[in-house]
């Protein structure tokens, strides 16, 4: 059962954030998982831990500056995938060495073993591994947990672990600024599938590039499929992912058929839909009302906002704010 489905609190999600100067202490911070650290290297400890929880998701950083043995075990059916950011020398995870270049993978029944350097800070996400097999098969179709059998140290070259850390910066960071983002269904299914989207692009695998391509006439006819699911859901906030299980087709087929249709890709298509979405939004609101761009461009899936920002700003030449400030 996933942290979001445990919680007795009416939010749909829960942060925390933490220092410690205890092992143990930093030990329980984790919710859901049940861990033991016992301290190696001499001296004080100290530590910072931060987590987000919310849908079938846990995402968190940790920081120590004291070498540990971490031992224990994860929430039933999850799968965890780590990325160490700063780090001083190597590490023991699950019987393999790791560096800064190594994701490292655990499964919900898999035993934690997991030593630390002295100096070390890691991103990671735990998910439900049911929704992420569900996703990776009706997305990409990929067993991701036949792919990562008996692994502690998943397939990923230093670029797609550097691509992964930044997003969860990314996301941590955002979610960290505006926390009640998160109130909004569609943000917390937007970011869930944006994670879920990078986690197999970073595990991508040679059975991914090894499918027929699909000939010009299928092409064409995905991308009409395609628009006109869009159209007859014009008020909803459609994802690349939503197309896939829909037409029953993988990202790249859909990738494919739209770079050659329409010169322009899946993501960048769905963006522009929902950006004309939220500017409709924006000048229909009402005048009297308190919903700001922040609650109509989550409302939407945007939950990098300064990203948004540009990117409305790109796309119509004036600043979201500006267009609320016009409204009808």
């Amino acid at each position: 059962m996933s942290p979001a489905a445990t919680r007795t609190d009416r939010l749909p999600y829960s942060h925390s954030s933490r220092e410690t100067k205890d092992a143990d202490d930093h030990a329980a911070c984790l919710s859901n998982w049940q861990q033991r650290y016992d301290q190696l290297s001499a001296g004080s400890f100290s530590g910072v831990f931060e987590e987000f929880c919310f849908g079938n998701v846990q995402l968190f950083r940790e920081g120590l500056n004291q070498s540990v043995h971490q031992s224990g075990i994860a929430w039933p059916g999850s799968r965890t995938f780590a990325v160490p950011v700063v780090i001083e020398g190597t590490g023991w995870f699950g019987g393999e060495v790791y560096d800064a270049h190594s994701m490292l993978t655990l499964g919900g029944s898999d035993e934690l073993d997991f030593r630390t350097p002295r100096r070390l800070e890691i991103l990671a996400c735990t998910a439900d591994a049911r929704a992420l097999c569900d996703y990776a098969q009706q997305v990409d179709h990929r067993n991701i947990e036949a792919e990562l059998a008996a692994r502690s140290i998943a397939p990923a070259s230093p670029e797609q672990v550097t691509a992964l850390g930044k997003l969860l910066a990314t996301m941590m960071a955002s979610l960290r600024a505006t926390p009640a983002l998160l109130h909004h269904a569609q943000m917390r299914k937007a970011m869930e599938q944006a994670l879920f989207a990078t986690l197999l692009d970073t595990l991508a695998s040679a059975t991914t590039a090894s499918a027929s391509p699909a000939s010009c006439r299928t092409r064409q006819l995905v991308v009409a499929q395609a628009r006109a699911y869009m159209e007859a859901h014009i008020d909803e906030p459609i994802t690349v992912a939503d197309l896939c299980i829909e037409l029953g087709v993988s990202r790249r087929t859909l990738q494919y058929s739209f770079q050659d249709v329409l010169n322009l890709n899946p993501v960048k298509f769905l963006r522009a839909i929902r950006l004309n979405a939220v500017r409709r939004a924006l000048k229909s609101a009402d005048a009297n009302g308190r919903e700001t761009v922040a609650d109509i461009a989550a409302r939407w899936g945007f939950w990098h906002l300064s990203h948004f920002a540009a990117e409305y700003k790109a796309m119509f030449d004036e600043l979201p704010s500006e267009t609320l400030k016009r409204r009808i």
